[in-house]
């Protein structure tokens, strides 16, 4: 194998030396040649310098078709890139050559190489088809008679083309070949002996093409020679004469008779045609059908025995031989008389639709039946089924009405398939029936009706306007306009229960959309303003005379945690506590204040931080929580409680004052809080206890103020009030005396001093009031202005506790008159009272000139004596007005 492909290639070598002579190079390959084979050194057939093909981009131009070779780029050699296949290239031609373009630059040059494909044996002989069938009779065909055969074809070329022929052995065929130079070779089938059906009546041969390639290759060719038989009998009937009784009722489609004959002969020799003539009379051609494959006789028609009582058919059958052989018999059919009339029903009049109010005995339809038998076959009985809501009434001989017998209601039954069934009295009897569809018409008789008397609708608060509450449906079975329902909200009964009490109309919070029933929000809903909305929605149907029906719509709100919670206006429950704020919002924080004594036990409460929520359940539950300080400090808070008590014994090194801040928390989800300041000051006991003593004092004027508006006192507390009375009027006395005599000659030096010792005149006053319990808070949005007798009215109002004076160094803020919730005490403890109140908290007033503005907790002394003398003059009055309420005073307003 290596030394052919040797000789192939020097002889490669030599057509390409040859070819660069001539001025082209010309190499030749075989097909089918693998991808990478070397066709020829190109760059030494060119003259290139070895190295040169990679530098000066030797490379392939192909013309036309794709080449399925290509230079390579380092060698410069001429190899092939992809499969080779001669007959896809040139299909028969020869030789097969393809151009190709050489280009190499540095400079540029352009070379023409040709690449002849030689032909391999890779194509096998092919005939058109797989199997020839053949037909050959058996009596008109002689021996030598040729049948011609198409060869098989061959895509290689020269040698590995040229064909040879074999027949399998048989003793009646042979092959006959002949070849032409210019023209294919004709290939015949000859018979060599008679054929006999009878003794084989398939011959099956095969047929083998064979190239001349070495090795040949091989085609086949099946030969199905099928032997025809010759028409030499005829169609024979097994009966002369057919005799048939039929019934003149016979139905049109009917088998009559199915003649039979029979033909030993095979293929179109042996196959039977039937065909019927001579009928008499004439019209039984028109009766009658004949099959002519299977010689069955069929009814087309109705018989009738008054018109013609029986039928002659000649039937003939015929064999499709050349030439066709033929056979003939007789049908003869009796017709026999039956009760074949059946009743007829008409409808000659129908009123329709009915309407559903229709009254009993309206007429409906009119009928008419009838019968062409005569005597027993030709009297009717009619019946209607179903047999309610109609029935029929006989007016005279063979007319009947069809009537209303019972009320009709269509949202029952829309529409009604009648039937009207007639009977004759034959043997036996036929029947007819009639089908009448009547529909009903509406009528405006129901009304809607919605699936719930009550609609119980859960909408959460904050809902955006325009939202889709609920859908409410309610069902009309009437139709059309009687059945179209539109909605709306009730006129009477509407309204929504309001936090206030009271109903509002709910017009402005839901509206109800006229088709579909759909309920909407006209705005959002607010829990804290609206817990229940109930109203009416009425459906109305488009009837002539509209009918409707109601429903109430309960909408309950659900509460969601969109409220803060709110710090109330003072703190309560400790010995001493005050506020320098009057109301506190939820989102901000209060600066509250409050008083303790060195050595203050643990467990003490200080005060009492109170809160209210406007939401419900979880979301208004508080608790409250100390922020700051954290870690082990002197104070604790109740978690629940609110109170502020003393986590240890209190000590000096605790200092002068302590600084609290509480956070009030919901339970909602998220959490809302508030946060609260609560400034305790450290005082000794002594102070402590007169504090104590004028909140007891204070408590005690209240209830004797309360007991003046209706409200008696109990009876351990007026003891207690009778004994401290008589000990704080000595006290109140001579603290008096001696507060009025150092006012006097304060004045006096104020009188005398240069107007430049007034650092400051008289700021804004703010306007606070003190509970029963001595906080500090505004008294239900009430201000009150005071004028003096030389000069203008003034606003600045300055409001103390009865129970003990500020604290050092404190000073009014400035702060709105607005107080969430009233507080009122119970058995000398602070609680939040839930409506009006039976008793007003005492109110103490007075004028109190403001010397200096700042801020609450500052050390600075205000200017003296002008500011100080405001000051005393202050604190003068508040005593006077202590000493009137231990007096007995109800109260003392200044």
């Amino acid at each position: 194998m290596c030394a052919w492909w040797g000789a192939v290639l020097r002889v490669l070598v030599l057509q390409a030396s040859w070819a660069l002579g001539g001025g082209q190079v010309r190499y030749s390959v075989p097909e089918e040649a693998k991808a990478g084979t070397v066709v020829g050194r190109l760059w030494q057939d060119l003259g290139l310098e070895a190295g040169d093909a990679e530098a000066r981009r030797l490379r392939l131009v192909a013309q036309g078709r794709r080449a399925s070779v290509e230079v390579s780029g380092a060698s410069g050699a001429l190899v092939v890139s992809s499969r080779l296949d001669r007959e896809e290239l040139c299909g028969k031609s020869a030789p097969c050559a393809v151009r190709l373009e050489v280009l190499v630059e540095r400079p540029l040059r352009v070379f023409h190489v040709e690449l002849e494909v030689t032909d391999i044996n890779d194509n096998a002989p092919l005939f058109p088809v797989a199997q020839r069938n053949l037909s050959i009779a058996e009596l008109t065909t002689v021996p030598g008679s040729r049948f011609p055969l198409e060869g098989a074809s061959d895509a290689d070329i020269g040698a590995n083309a040229q064909l040879s022929y074999t027949l399998s052995p048989s003793e009646h065929f042979a092959l006959d070949l002949q070849r032409a130079e210019q023209h294919r070779d004709s290939l015949f089938l000859v018979l060599t002996k008679a054929l006999d059906r009878e003794t084989l009546a398939v011959h099956r041969l095969l047929l083998t093409a064979s190239d001349g390639g070495r090795p040949p290759l091989t085609g086949t060719l099946e030969l199905l020679i099928s032997v025809l038989d010759a028409n030499d009998n005829a169609p024979q009937f097994n009966q002369s004469v057919y005799k048939v009784q039929l019934p003149e009722s016979a139905v049109e489609g009917t088998l009559v008779l199915r003649v039979n004959a029979t033909d030993p002969d095979e293929g179109s020799n042996g196959e039977i045609t039937f065909t019927a003539s001579n009928t008499f009379p004439p019209q039984g051609l028109k009766l009658f059908i004949l099959d002519p494959k299977t010689g069955e006789v069929r009814l087309t028609g109705s018989l009738d025995f008054e018109d013609v009582p029986s039928y002659e058919i000649n039937i003939e059958a015929t064999d499709k031989g050349t030439p066709p052989l033929s056979g003939h018999c007789k049908m003869v059919v009796a017709v026999l008389d039956v009760n074949d009339n059946a009743p007829e029903v008409w409808v000659t009049s129908l009123s329709v639709p009915v309407p559903e109010d229709a009254a009993v005995g309206t007429v409906v339809a009119l009928l008419s039946v009838s019968d062409r038998d005569s005597g027993a076959n030709g009297r009717v009985r009619c019946a209607v089924w179903p047999s309610s809501p109609f029935g029929l009434v006989a007016r005279f001989a063979g007319s009947y009405s069809l009537v209303l017998r019972e009320a009709l209601d269509r949202e029952r039954v829309s529409e009604y398939a009648v039937e009207v069934r007639a009977e004759d009295g034959g043997a036996p009897p036929l029947r007819a029936s009639r089908g009448l569809r009547v529909p009903v018409s509406d009528v405006n008789d129901n009304a809607p009706a919605f699936a719930q008397a009550v609609y119980t609708v859960l909408a959460r608060e904050n809902n955006a306007a325009g939202a889709e509450l609920a859908r409410l449906w309610a069902r009309d079975p009437d139709e059309a306009g009687n059945g179209r329902v539109s909605y709306s909200l009730g006129e009477g009964g509407v309204g929504v229960a309001s936090v206030g009490g009271g109903w509002r109309s709910a017009s402005s919070y839901v509206s109800v959309d006229a088709e579909s029933g759909r309920l909407w929000a006209l705005q959002p809903l607010d829990y804290e303003e609206v817990q229940v909305l109930q109203f009416e929605v009425r459906a109305v149907d488009a009837g002539e005379l509209p009918l409707c029906g109601n429903a109430t719509v309960q909408l309950f709100v659900v509460d969601e945690n969109d409220n803060e919670p709110s710090l109330l206006s003072g703190v309560g429950g400790g010995p001493v506590v005050g506020s320098s704020g009057a109301g506190f919002s939820g989102a901000g924080s209060g600066a509250l204040w409050a008083w303790a004594a060195w050595g203050a036990p643990a467990g003490q409460v200080v005060a009492k931080i109170r809160a209210v929520d406007a939401d419900s359940g979880y979301n208004a539950w508080l608790r409250y929580e100390l922020l700051e300080p954290r870690g082990k400090g002197a104070f604790r808070v109740g978690l629940y409680s609110g109170e502020v008590s003393t986590a240890r014994a209190l000590e000096e090194a605790d200092g002068p004052r302590q600084r609290l801040v509480i956070v009030v928390r919901d339970h909602g989800e998220p959490a809302r809080s508030a946060t609260a300041t609560l400034s305790v000051s450290l005082v000794e006991g002594a102070e402590a206890a007169l504090a104590a003593a004028g909140s007891s004092a204070s408590s005690s004027s209240s209830s004797v103020a309360g007991s003046g508006s209706g409200l008696r006192p109990a009876a351990g507390a007026e003891g207690g009030s009778a004994s401290a009375t008589n000990v704080w009027l000595v006290v109140a006395i001579c603290a008096v005396s001696s507060l009025f005599v150092l006012a006097v000659v304060l004045y006096g030096a104020s009188r005398w001093a240069p107007r430049a010792a007034v650092l400051s005149g008289p700021g804004p006053a703010t306007l606070v009031c003190a509970s029963e319990v001595g906080s500090w808070s505004y008294s239900q949005r009430q201000s009150r202005s005071l004028c003096v007798a030389d000069g203008a009215g003034k606003s600045d109002l300055m409001v103390f506790s009865p129970n003990f004076p500020p604290p050092p160094g404190a000073a009014a803020k400035e702060t709105q008159p607005e107080a969430p919730a009233v507080l009122d005490t119970v058995s000398g403890r602070p609680f939040l009272a839930s409506g009006p109140f039976p008793r007003r908290p005492l109110v103490l007033v007075a004028v109190v000139p403001r010397p200096w503005s700042g801020a609450v907790g500052s050390r600075a002394e205000p200017p003296c004596p002008g500011g100080c003398a405001g000051v005393l003059a202050g604190a003068l009055w508040a005593l006077l007005t202590l000493l009137g309420v231990l007096a007995g005073a109800p109260r003392l307003l200044l």
